[in-house]
């Protein structure tokens, strides 16, 4: 009895609650590990988590549309809920997300489960209690953790049995997309949606240390529970690349295989559902979540559960993943942090902008391992419906050996400036960049610039929407240099500094997912003046006939473009844009280039 109360009193001082009264059990263990909680039930029981342990608080970042908060919990072992305060502790700061797809819930059931396993000491809490100790919990002496157990929480609401036709459970579950129909996890660069402004804002409040983002997959069958995704690829800080490659993803795996849970990484397949036809792995973009952390120096970890497995296996891989993410950063706490603070010394050094800077990536086609990959036998009928293949998949477990192809190269890069310049003029492009929480230095007067810039050529856009979005798809220019006028409140972008590995994706037009793709500067490219028939038409004849090199380019036009060759307007509208009349900054891009650091030191002065 006395070894009881000194455990007991122990735990005490370390916040942790022990309750005979409360029911710890969350909603999906007391459904038999069939259901997920509702918006507003999850939120009941974060505030009973802040409530039973002096090391739990909730707060919130922001609102959604809808009107309704976005939830944080902090868990950190002196109940601390700032993050200067946090960071001075030298703990690691991990960020769990859940249900940014709000149908794909196994992350929120598996978080509050192992926040109340790692806070909470009661009878019943349920069978992943047993996982831990007093002593177990000494994980938290090098982790502090931030959870957000619903981040689209307007999707979350929109619920019901049918918004996942390929996933197995649970009963009923949120929608994909957030009230404005934006898919989050294609956000995260151009930050459209409200949920997506204020995580941002979280995010470079907190910086986090190392990220997790929980999905289920889509896609083909196979044995494996969980696959996951980490920036190994090419695009995240050598020092941080090597140290997830050898030591996270190793220690991860071993972790999850020893509990019965063989990981495999998240792959495509080269013909889509066929997995004989080998398997691909490619750098994620920005504004996928773990491609944009990645590019912020801090490494993410991508889960992606299975779809087809049962909810209660999904949820359980889920949580053992996020446990051996714990462990690992508790005993990798100062390696880690160093290689972050290093990453982050490294984007602000002449070092990074002096280094071509690699914006494209594609998977080699000439380079792969042939691997052991555990899938389950199917075969491909010939549908009569469709007419294309209908892949059919047994229950018969098989492995596979088969192209693992990986191995990726730029294929696309920059040369990087000391800094871009953005005319005052763009205050929503200078707002989005606020957003992300990059350093920009005003204007304070009107400045004669001289600048590296683009010229574009022959822009087409996508005819669909995408993401609330025409995308450019066709993205030509040559590199101009000019002498331009930059009014005060223009701000210069100095690309050494923390997020210098983001910004050239923002704004070099070839970025993956750049500004000039998303469409913020679409208006630089229309024509605002016309010529009226009565006018060009005397004109254009007295071109033609005092120019013989413009009369040759117009008849190659001519053969070249049918369409060109019988469409009145368009020909008249060549001749005015080959006139003294034509609108010479159309197709010129807004931003500068500085590559000169004298003439950047002068403007900052």
């Amino acid at each position: 009895m006395k070894r009881f109360f000194l455990l007991l009193a122990g735990m005490m001082m370390l916040g942790i609650t022990y309750s005979q009264e409360t029911d710890w059990q969350t909603v999906y263990e007391k459904s038999g590990s069939l259901e997920t909680p509702r918006y507003e039930q999850t939120i009941d029981y974060c505030r009973q988590l802040a409530k039973g342990s002096k090391m739990i608080s909730l707060t919130t970042f922001g609102k959604s549309p809808q009107g309704r908060d976005l939830p944080l919990l902090i868990l950190d072992r002196d109940g601390l809920q700032d993050p200067a305060a946090i960071h001075a502790t030298g703990r690691t700061l991990l960020l769990i997300e859940a249900c940014i797809h709000a149908g794909e819930c196994e992350g929120k059931d598996a978080g509050l489960m192992l926040l109340r396993d790692l806070a909470i000491t009661a009878p019943g809490a349920g069978n992943y209690a047993s996982h831990f100790t007093p002593a177990s919990k000494k994980l938290l002496d090098n982790v502090s953790i931030l959870f957000i157990p619903i981040f689209n929480v307007d999707g979350h609401e929109r619920f019901g049995p049918f918004n996942r036709i390929n996933q197995n459970g649970p009963k009923e579950m949120g929608w994909r997309t957030t009230a404005n129909n934006l898919n989050l996890n294609r956000d995260f660069l151009k930050a459209d949606a409200p949920e997506m402004q204020a995580w941002l804002t979280m995010f470079n409040k907190w910086m986090p240390d190392f990220f997790i983002d929980s999905h289920t997959t889509d896609g083909a069958d196979y044995q494996y529970v969980l696959t996951y995704l980490m920036e190994i690829y090419g695009d995240m800080d050598n020092g941080l690349t090597t140290w997830t490659r050898d030591v996270f993803i190793k220690g991860m795996q071993k972790h999850l295989v020893d509990g019965g849970y063989p990981v495999f990484p998240y792959v495509d397949y080269r013909n889509w559902h066929d997995p004989r036809s080998g398997l691909i792995t490619e750098v994620a973009p920005p504004m996928l979540s773990q491609g944009y952390t990645a590019l912020r120096n801090r490494p993410g970890l991508l889960i992606e559960t299975h779809m087809l497995k049962p909810y209660k296996q999904r949820v359980e891989a889920t949580y053992q993943c996020m446990l051996a993410t714990i462990e690992l950063l508790s005993r990798e706490s100062k390696t880690l942090n160093s290689l972050v603070l290093k990453a982050d010394k490294f984007t602000s050094s002449e070092e990074f902008v002096n280094t071509p800077f690699p914006l494209q990536f594609e998977t080699r086609k000439d380079d792969s391992t042939v691997v052991d990959f555990a899938g389950v036998e199917y075969k491909a009928i010939k549908s009569g419906i469709s007419g294309g293949d209908w892949f059919v998949y047994s229950n018969i477990p098989t492995t596979y050996k088969i192209p693992y192809f990986y191995s990726t190269r730029p294929v696309v890069t920059a040369k990087l400036p000391y800094a871009y310049i953005i005319p005052a003029e763009w205050i929503t492009v200078i707002d989005r960049l606020k957003i992300h929480g990059i350093h920009m230095t005003g204007l304070k007067k009107d400045e004669i610039v001289k600048v590296s810039t683009f010229r574009f050529k022959n822009p087409k856009w996508q005819n669909a929407p995408y993401e609330g979005r025409h995308p450019m798809t066709n993205i030509e220019y040559d590199e101009i240099t000019e002498t331009r006028t930059f009014m005060a409140g223009s701000v210069l972008v100095e690309v050494m500094q923390p997020a210098g590995r983001i910004i050239p994706h923002i704004l070099e037009p070839k970025g993956s997912g750049s500004f000039v793709y998303w469409g913020f500067f679409d208006a630089s490219f229309e024509q605002k003046e016309y010529g009226e028939s009565y006018v060009i038409e005397k004109m254009a004849a007295e071109m033609l006939a005092g120019d013989p090199a413009l009369k040759l380019e117009f008849e190659q036009k001519k053969a070249a473009d049918s369409s060109f060759a019988r469409n009145p307007q368009l020909i008249l509208n060549w001749f005015y844009n080959k006139s003294p009349y034509t609108d010479s900054r159309k197709g010129i891009y807004p931003v500068g280039k500085i590559y000169d650091k004298a003439v950047l030191e002068s403007l900052k002065r």
